[in-house]
């Protein structure tokens, strides 16, 4: 019996997921609503690995500043041109909440935090690396919004070309039709969201509420690696497959030795210990 309440919060969420995915989905086409579906369950496994790795209430910052300034900067493109350049959402993505379908917000908040997540892996061989000065929250930031730009080198082509999931009013841009304007966007946009809720960090360091296992920290990882084999196997145009093995390829390979090197026990992380002379040991 308590090993069934146990896991009654965890099924429920899957229930909500199953609930909303077919609640937006209702009416559309079989891609739309495998793009729903897929979004949402990204995006629930990517709050999830957060409650685990940054606790429930860094988590819970990270979403809200994520879809927030997500569904903000949409909307201010679509509408006004802004940071992406001008642009028009089709029906493709599903259901909308003014210009913007729903679920781009939401993966506003799971790449940020994918690239949160890899950036520390990067750097530090840690998903996390606590209450950061202002100097390394710059630096940090500006490194997940890079990972999050080389995604978009090879997801934004496919999504105008392929899905044509929307319309680029101007389509003679330098990057396969593409505005490079679009790129700014993007980095500017993910920086904002990463560096705002490190900000919320320098006040409060992040304390995971639930027991952190080997997966919670994969899931960023899974999401990545995920999304570049599918960029290389299915790219459009196929000039983008190349690009995106090795702009997203590199980032995740060197996060990987990382995640390695996090889950090694202390002693073997500190080999120096062993050329100790024995009188000092003891």
């Amino acid at each position: 019996m308590k090993s069934a309440l146990h896991h009654l919060p965890r099924f429920t969420n899957v229930l909500l997921i199953v609930f909303l995915a077919v609640t937006l989905s209702r009416g559309y086409g079989d891609t739309t609503k495998l793009l729903i579906v897929s979004s949402l369950v990204m995006f629930a496994c990517c709050w999830s690995s957060a409650i685990h790795l940054l606790g429930a209430r860094a988590a819970r910052n990270f979403v809200v500043i994520g879809v927030v300034l997500g569904w903000i900067a949409e909307q201010l493109g679509s509408s006004y041109g802004w940071f992406f350049g001008s642009y028009t959402y089709t029906d493709v993505l599903g259901p909308r909440l003014g210009d913007v379908p729903v679920i781009i917000p939401l993966m506003w908040f799971a790449l940020c935090y994918v690239a949160y997540v890899i950036g520390n892996l990067i750097v530090w061989q840690s998903p996390t690396d606590g209450k950061p000065a202002l100097r390394q929250t710059l630096v940090m930031s500006l490194l997940a919004a890079m990972i999050v730009t080389a995604y978009d080198l090879g997801a934004d082509p496919y999504m105008v070309y392929g899905l044509k999931a929307w319309i680029m009013t101007k389509t003679d841009g330098w990057w396969f039709g593409e505005t490079l304007q679009g790129f700014v966007g993007w980095m500017l946009v993910s920086f904002t969201i990463v560096f705002l809720f490190r900000l919320t960090l320098r006040k409060r360091a992040p304390v995971a509420a639930l027991p952190v296992a080997r997966g919670h920290a994969m899931v960023p990882l899974l999401v990545y690696g995920g999304s570049m084999a599918f960029q290389a196997a299915e790219g459009t145009p196929v000039e983008t497959r190349t690009i995106a093995l090795f702009a997203m390829g590199i980032p995740l390979l060197v996060a990987l030795c990382g995640f390695e090197r996090w889950q090694q026990p202390a002693r073997e992380s500190a080999p120096a210990n062993d050329a100790t002379p024995q009188s000092v040991r003891a």
